[in-house]
């Protein structure tokens, strides 16, 4: 079953590895370049014993965060590598605040002992605002790098430039004086590929050649692309937007916002969508912004040094994603508020702002789409919006709502497919066979052989008096003696009508091809796609609508509004729309989407109907499932993460989820100074346990702290290189005070300043619901599970991952439907004869004692459970 193979992985240290030597189709892994697995080494595999009878540890110091004693002692000589996390593993909130906090704590102390101690105050107060404006800078850099080689690259598949070869299809044709207003793509500068090799421009050989050309350009890129991920960046394929969210809550990555990585999916992005793919840039981008500002980081302290603060230039950086991949500032702050930020302090809002800012005046300064605009389809539209238009707004909107549902469930569906069968082993196969099936079908639709954005800009366009589209192929009124910006609604022509017919075989066709190309192991957006067909079915109701109001306008619902010769209805506004609404469905975003589209199209007048629209969309994709896109495939790939949106309705304990078990062994635990070295390192050998209580001693059992299995790793080696006298017998203490010994002891350990002296901790009766919210608020790690002050075991964030999925996969109704067998279901009352109680009308059954299904093996939770 999935779910048990989402719970029964193992995040290997050695993963990323393996990946970067990978040599073969089969070797490239799956996810984002890797298939998480929980098993033995994730940290969340704290404890796994269960607390034996007459095993118990009294609780004195924990479950206070505002302790008055510190997080960390801070040593004499700080040890290197303590406090710092492994591959694959969750970094702990409360810690690093902690550590920073103390940080901050000393810098203030020491800035007025001498100028270079208030320098380095200064410098350390403007990092945060330093870091975010060098991020900004390389955002908006690199976002129109990639806009101006993606469009030449786009076009380089149709023909080239002889005159100059670094110029794309129109920046080819401004400076002739040889093209018509009808025909302004046309200029003898531009070359078509059948008129540089077989010399003809017109005529079906032409039309083959040019057929080849794109298909074997197509190809050749998107080889390209895929080669380049496989073998020098795994980590750059994909959207990268599900990674992102899963780093930001506290998920260490390493190498998934590296310079490789950064380098490879700027390349790769302008390949991938220079192919023809059914993909956008936009989610890719945010990638893209995110692993520079991890770059810059480093090279302050005050983040490379802290995993929390880290995580906030992450979040600017997200913010600068999206403002340089719509052209929308404020859009880009709200969306890594609502999609992307597990912690988004008041500060990180204003650097976010200030990041998006910043980015966006660079990217308008390099101006790489020649409008002077930030997006390529900025629009103004000249007729106000009716009542009675919000009625297929909302229509719109429950399309979105039904696409959005149906893209998961189907693109979901293909990428488990994928991994488990013997397709998914030869991932460049699976691109080729993507893009060649793509090229041969979209090369004879002008609307699919379009770039998805040019195709999204026509959409979106209102029919103006100057406008050459067939979409726009209307029966002009004759008597028209002027041209003016509000042209009436017309009847449509043969061109709008062929026109119709084109879109609804390119609808089938995005609908198709982007179920199959998100996922591929190349950079793949799905914004852009999911915008297209959105504006596609926006487009089609636009113009059933305006001829609607044309041939009826004496209906009630156009005769008080739609006059004849009025220009009423604007297909374009329908467009931008259905746009929004099915990016919605698949997302699940509502403000920052609203903001975002409306900052991408100038649309403000039009915010109602886009707000309808996307909550319409909200509303029906959730009642399918609460699921966006992003955090299906978290759920699918296995990554660690706790979702703020989703609600614990359960009323389960702390005890049902906490370990140890009954069968389990017991608790391992630390004494404060009566074990040696050579003790500890035979317990770490002995258990894959990631972190130990220490307790007072083996008769008073009372908790001093927890102590990490990295941290006492890297301490015990440090000591041994550093301390002399530090052998195997030497004692390790965990106390303030070093205890009296023997005089022909050997010297003995402090361990003292890597001791957690504060866990967190909840009673075995605390309901689970409030755990996971302390989870999700807190960051925690782990927390301990105390009855009355004695230490019963410990839950972890897997724990907690691991007994969500149980409730998803093992939740039965207990009033069946019509169609289901009765005799799953126990009777109402239990075999000693007493009602059996209902809770919210589940039941649940534990996945331990799940044998064959009797009545009496049926268990239902309630308060008396431990």
């Amino acid at each position: 079953m999935e779910s048990e193979q989402l719970f029964h992985r193992g995040y290997y240290r050695n993963s990323y590895n393996s990946i970067t030597s990978a040599s073969s189709d089969e070797e490239l892994l799956d996810g984002a370049g890797v298939i998480m697995d929980f098993q033995t080494s994730e940290d969340d595999n704290l404890l796994d014993g269960d607390a034996s009878i007459g095993t118990h540890y009294t609780m004195t110091n924990g479950g206070n965060i505002n302790s008055s004693t510190h997080l960390l002692d801070l040593l004499d000589e700080p040890i290197p590598g303590v406090g710092t996390y492994d591959d694959f593993h969750t970094i702990d909130w409360v810690r690093e605040k902690c550590k920073d906090r103390e940080r901050h704590r000393r810098i203030n102390s020491k800035k007025k002992e001498s100028a270079w101690e208030m320098t380095k105050s200064l410098y350390d107060a403007w990092s945060g605002w330093l870091v975010v404006t060098l991020t900004g800078l390389a955002s908006g850099a690199l976002a129109g790098l990639i806009d101006i080689a993606a469009d030449w690259m786009t076009d380089l598949k149709e023909g080239i430039c002889l005159s100059a070869l670094w110029f794309n299809h129109e920046q080819c044709c401004w400076g002739s004086n040889e093209t018509t207003f009808e025909e302004r793509d046309k200029c003898p500068q531009w070359k078509t590929w059948a008129e540089l090799i077989i010399g003809q421009a017109e005529g079906p050989g032409s039309y083959i050649m040019n057929y080849i050309m794109y298909i074997f350009w197509a190809l050749s890129f998107a080889f390209l692309a895929v080669s380049l991920v496989k073998v020098f960046a795994p980590y750059a394929c994909g959207s990268g937007i599900p990674e992102i969210k899963t780093i930001l809550s506290g998920f260490i990555i390493r190498g998934y916002l590296g310079k490789w990585t950064l380098m490879i999916k700027t390349i790769t992005l302008v390949l991938a969508v220079a192919s023809g793919l059914s993909l956008g840039k936009e989610g890719p981008l945010v990638h893209v912004a995110c692993c520079c500002g991890n770059i810059f980081s480093y090279l302050f302290p005050k983040y490379s040094t802290n995993e929390a603060k880290k995580r906030e230039v992450l979040s600017a950086a997200s913010a600068a994603g999206v403002s340089v991949a719509f052209g929308a500032p404020i859009g880009g702050v709200l969306f890594s508020l609502e999609e992307v930020s597990y912690y988004f302090p008041l500060k990180t809002l204003w650097r976010s702002f200030f990041a998006a800012l910043v980015a966006a005046f660079v990217l308008r300064s390099i101006n790489p789409f020649g409008n002077s605009r930030l997006v390529l389809f900025y629009v103004e539209y000249h007729t106000p919006w009716y009542l009675f238009e919000l009625l297929p707004f909302i229509l719109l909107g429950v399309f979105g709502g039904l696409w959005g549902a149906f893209f998961i469930r189907a693109n979901i569906a293909w990428c488990r497919r994928r991994k488990s069968t013997k397709f998914g082993k030869y991932p460049v196969l699976e691109v080729i066979i993507v893009a060649a099936i793509t090229a041969v079908i979209a090369f004879p639709n002008p609307y699919t052989r379009l770039n998805t954005s040019e195709l999204i800009k026509e959409l979106f366009t209102d029919c103006g008096p100057l406008e050459s589209s067939s979409l726009c192929d209307y029966r002009n009124d004759m008597n028209a003696s002027k041209i003016v910006d509000d042209i009436p609604d017309r009847p449509a022509g043969t061109g709008v009508y062929s026109a119709i017919w084109q879109l609804c075989l390119a609808l089938i066709f995005k609908i198709i091809m982007t179920v199959f190309t998100f996922g591929i192991k190349v950079p793949s957006g799905l914004f852009i796609p999911s915008m297209a067909i959105g504006a596609i079915a926006g487009r089609i109701v636009g113009i059933a609508v305006e001829q609607l109001a044309y041939y009826h306008h004496d209906w009630f619902i156009f005769k008080e509004w739609c006059e004849v010769g009025a220009d009423c209805i604007t297909p374009g506004l329908y467009a931008m729309v259905g746009a929004a609404a099915c990016l919605g469905g698949v997302t699940r975003m509502t403000v920052s989407l609203v903001v975002i589209v409306f900052e991408l199209t100038g649309g403000l007048e039009y915010i109602v109907p886009l707000m309808a629209a996307v909550m319409t969309s909200k509303w029906v994709g959730d009642a399918f499932g609460r699921e966006g896109i992003y955090e299906a495939h978290i759920r699918l790939n296995g990554y660690p993460f706790l979702d703020a949106k989703e609600e614990f309705t359960h009323t389960t304990l702390a005890a049902d989820v906490m370990r140890p078990r009954r069968s389990d062994p017991p608790l391992a635990v630390l004494t404060q100074d009566n074990m040696t070295v050579e003790d500890i390192e035979n317990l770490i050998n002995e258990t894959s346990y990631n972190g130990f209580p220490v307790i007072m001693s083996k008769e008073s059992q009372r908790l001093v702290g927890f102590a990490l299995r990295r941290d006492l790793t890297i301490a015990i080696e440090s000591a041994r290189k550093k301390q002399e006298g530090i052998v195997g017998s030497s004692r390790v203490c965990f106390a303030q005070h070093t205890p009296s010994l023997p005089a022909e002891s050997p010297r003995p350990l402090k361990l003292r300043s890597i001791l957690d002296m504060s866990p967190f901790t909840v009673t075995d009766h605390t309901p689970m619901e409030i755990v996971v919210d302390i989870f999700r608020k807190l960051g925690l790690r782990q927390c301990l599970v105390t009855h009355n002050g004695i230490v019963l075991g410990i839950i972890t964030k897997k724990n907690i991952l691991e007994h969500l999925e149980q409730l998803k996969q093992h939740v039965e109704p207990l009033a069946p439907p019509w169609h289901y067998n009765k005799k799953r279901y126990p009777p109402s009352y239990g075999p000693d004869g007493k009602p059996r109680p209902r809770l919210h009308n589940v039941q649940l059954k534990p996945i331990a004692e799940e044998r064959e299904e009797t009545e009496e093996e049926v268990h239902l939770l309630n308060s008396t459970t431990l």
